[in-house]
């Protein structure tokens, strides 16, 4: 079988079956955390964003309110989360992590740049940096 590129040649599927295969690869190093991907990204940018809305956080992972909901309810019967009420706005919660939540994240992306670091070995540095600029890069253009 052929390349992907030479199958399908478009930039969309070449972009999809990446992020397919590297979920399930990061999903598999996040199982021993007990963390789905979606859970992992939440505690990512919540603890570099605390307060972040249900809303905010649904627009990120890109999934419906719903589902965010549903997942944010899981982080935080766990107690990984909190769950406190907006300041000026009383239909919105901002979430914050808590003390369990930012270990269990800082013990998970240890496992996760490891993961990384082997998917990326063949690559030289200046391929793995053009790679994280292009997709630093490419969610603004497509606005």
């Amino acid at each position: 079988m052929g390349s992907y590129r030479d199958e399908v040649g478009s930039l969309t599927f070449m972009v999809r079956k990446v992020w397919l295969n590297m979920r399930a690869a990061i999903g598999e190093e996040l199982k021993a955390f007990g963390l789905s991907t979606s859970q992992y990204a939440t505690l990512m940018m919540t603890a570099a964003h605390p307060g972040m809305s249900v809303a905010d956080i649904a627009r990120e992972v890109a999934s419906s309110r719903q589902a965010a909901n549903e997942m944010l309810g899981g982080l935080e019967q766990e107690g990984l989360i909190e769950r406190r009420p907006h300041p000026t706005d009383r239909r919105t919660h901002q979430i914050t992590v808590t003390e369990a939540g930012r270990a269990r994240l800082a013990e998970a992306r240890i496992a996760v740049g490891r993961r990384e670091a082997e998917l990326e070995a063949d690559f030289t540095p200046a391929q793995r940096a053009a790679i994280r600029d292009w997709l630093d890069q490419i969610p603004n253009a497509c606005h």
